[in-house]
């Protein structure tokens, strides 16, 4: 009993002593935790201090080179700082046929595309071995908070600049509303207002060389509106002195407005990877005095002129792949023009010697359809591979001077009916967004007879600030 007694209280002595021993060792741990605590303190005070000594270091020596009341001017000076940028072109080529005659190898035949007055932008490409391609030279800048403008001159291979934009454009005007005047190029279609180092393939498609001379440009004024939808919805006009062919205006000294066109575009995404656009485009214009050479029955080059109305209807789709993983793409590209004409065609407007000493004039109606498609695959990264097709319909002609009897078919002999057609496949490697190297091929049947093969090797570098392409 009294070893159980002696246990006991044992047992009690170990109790009682517990909760002290609990609370020394708790005591200790939050001693040591404010130790910690202060430690860190004292460590990130010091550390902010270094860095307020850095920051004042700073700007004593900002404050020796530039003043302070220089600073805010330097800013708004860099602001208004114009972009720059050059595009450098080259090319070498192969062709089975001489660029600059017809299939028959006559002299003085050049060679055009069949069916269809000449727009002056067949020649493509311009001759055999090296060529210079065209350099574009591009500065743009805000000029306020309310205008923007741009200059982009064109450098030919012979030596010759030309003003391709020079433009304002407004800023935050609101309500969707965009306005662009002086220099452009027009909107109708899709491919029109891209600069050709944009272009998926080195040269223009046949309805824009057939019907445009390639690109169709305005002297004038453009309005645009975005429609506050969630789908892309934009609508356009443009007016002024359309520059090149369909138009001329060389019997036209007058005021008032000579061209017009106006365009349409609707488009969307489809999930993450899909995108898409439709458009619809309208174009008239009133050439004076419109001339082209031909050569006549007798072999002897004339000069004919048109005279009327010219009026072209278009459409354009647009549908691109981009998965959200992975370097693949994809785009598919197609436009459709049709053009009418109506007016007087003077044949032998020089008066020079051919079937007659004298002009003869007669009128002239003309209905032409073209299209193109095309497509580009994004195979692998820098890698792309396009196939295009593009064709030109049969023209359906009435010309008075032939049906009267007056003129032969063979003295107009640009003319006659005719469906040229064109395949294009193209290989180009991208370093970067800055450079690009295509390899091309194309059999080309834009005139009766053989049908020529072409080959291109072509360079694209841009230097300096360069904007996004656009859709």
């Amino acid at each position: 009993m009294k070893h159980v007694s002696i246990i006991v209280l044992a047992a009690y002595g170990a109790l009682a002593s517990f909760p002290m021993t609990a609370a020394a060792e708790a005591a200790a741990d939050v001693s040591a935790l404010r130790a910690e605590i202060a430690q860190l303190k004292a460590a990130y005070e010091e550390r902010i201090q270094a860095l307020e000594r850095r920051l004042n270091q700073v700007q004593a020596q900002s404050a020796t080179t530039v003043a302070p009341a220089a600073r805010p001017v330097a800013a708004a000076a860099n602001a208004f700082n114009p972009a720059i940028s050059l595009i450098l072109s080259g090319m070498t080529t192969s062709t089975k046929l001489d660029p600059r005659q017809d299939t028959s190898g006559a002299a003085g035949r050049e060679r055009r595309i069949q069916g269809l007055m000449p727009s002056g932008g067949e020649f493509n490409p311009e001759a055999r071995s090296w060529n210079l391609g065209e350099s574009e030279l591009a500065i743009s800048a805000n000029i306020d908070p309310h205008f923007r403008g741009t200059l982009l001159a064109a450098l030919s291979p012979a030596n010759e600049v030309s003003v391709e934009e020079a433009n304002i454009q407004t800023l935050g005007l609101g309500a969707g509303l965009n306005i662009k005047a002086g220099r452009f190029l027009s909107g109708i279609g899709y491919a029109n207002e891209q600069h050709p180092h944009a272009w998926d393939f080195s040269n223009a498609s046949l309805p824009h060389q057939a019907f445009f001379g390639a690109q169709l440009g305005y002297d004038g004024m453009q309005i645009k509106w975005l429609a506050p939808t969630d789908m892309f919805l934009e609508f356009g006009l443009e007016t002024g002195r359309a520059r090149g062919f369909p138009s001329s205006d060389a019997a036209r000294n007058k005021n008032g407005l000579m061209s017009g066109s106006a365009f349409a575009r609707l488009g969307d995404d489809v999930g993450r990877e899909h995108s898409w656009r439709l458009g619809a485009s309208y174009f008239a214009t009133q050439p004076g005095d419109r001339a082209y050479e031909d050569i006549d029955s007798s072999g002897t080059r004339v000069t004919n002129r048109f005279s009327g109305t010219s009026r072209t209807v278009g459409l354009d789709v647009v549908w691109k792949w981009k998965p959200h993983y992975g370097a693949q793409s994809f785009k598919f590209q197609s436009e459709w023009f049709r053009r009418k004409e109506s007016g007087q065609l003077t044949y032998n407007g020089d008066n020079a010697v051919g079937a007659f000493a004298a002009a003869a004039t007669g009128d002239l109606s003309s209905t032409q359809s073209g299209l193109y498609a095309q497509g580009v695959w994004g195979f692998a990264p820098a890698w792309r591979v396009g196939y295009r097709y593009d064709q030109l319909g049969r023209r359906a002609t009435r010309i008075g001077l032939i049906d009267q009897g007056v003129l032969a078919a063979n003295d107009l002999p640009l003319l006659e009916a005719f469906e040229p057609k064109r395949q294009t496949l193209m290989l180009d490697w991208s370093r970067s967004e800055f450079s690009r190297i295509r390899l091309q091929f194309a059999h080309d049947r834009t005139r009766p007879g053989a049908a020529d093969r072409q080959i291109w090797l072509h360079y694209i570098m841009s230097l300096g600030a360069h904007g996004a392409h656009k859709f």
